[in-house]
Parts: structure tokens; sequence; C-alpha cells
């Protein structure tokens, strides 16, 4: 896993060679930067199910009751799998987009 640390984000990228392999991993960093807005890039190289991806709903609802965002990069997702609340992007520059939007939501107390 490498994370880079951004001014408005944490990028994570996975660069394990299995999914739960990642996730794990994810998991621990995760704690450590609860207050962090938070975009996950998978690698297209990992085979992930509907369900692996569907652990990280208890992620992203978590990050929305706290103030910040979480989205998911990665362009074999089909996003009809999963529910609207879950930000899904097929890039990174999208997945941007959306952190700059759910800020602009909040601060007009969305």
């Amino acid at each position: 896993m490498k994370i880079d640390k951004k001014e408005a984000y944490t990028l994570i990228l996975s660069e394990e060679n299995s999914f739960s392999e990642f996730y794990n991993s994810f998991l621990k960093e995760e704690e450590k930067r609860s207050k962090e807005h938070i975009i996950i890039q998978i690698s297209d190289n990992i085979d992930a199910t509907v369900k692996d991806l569907s652990l990280f709903l208890r992620v992203a609802t978590q990050k929305k009751e706290n103030g910040t965002s979480f989205v998911l990069v990665n362009s074999n997702i089909n996003i009809d799998d999963f529910p609207d609340n879950f930000n899904i992007t097929p890039t990174l520059q999208e997945a941007i987009d959306v952190i700059e939007m759910e800020a602009m939501e909040r601060e007009l107390g969305f």
C-alpha cells in the first residue's frame, strides 16, 4: 500500500496482489486517518468482487458521519452494483472533484 498525503485528501494506492491483503492493510491505516478525506485507488490488477468492495461501505458511512469524504477509484467497477451514497469513480480526477463538491455541500449545510 502506498500513501500519498495531499493538502485536501489522502490518497491510498493498492500495491498488494490480493484484495484481502490490501483491505487488511487499509484497516490498520484507516484508524490513523479518521479525520482525513480518503481516496482509495484500487489497482485494476486486483480482482475484487462486489462483495469485496462492499466491505468499504462501513468505512464510507462512518466517514460521512464524521464530516469527511471517502471515494473509491477503479475503472473496472460497475457503480450500479452499489448504493448511490457510495462514492465510486473511474478516475482520480473525478474522485478529487467529489471531495471538493462534498466540501462545498458541508459548507452550505447540506
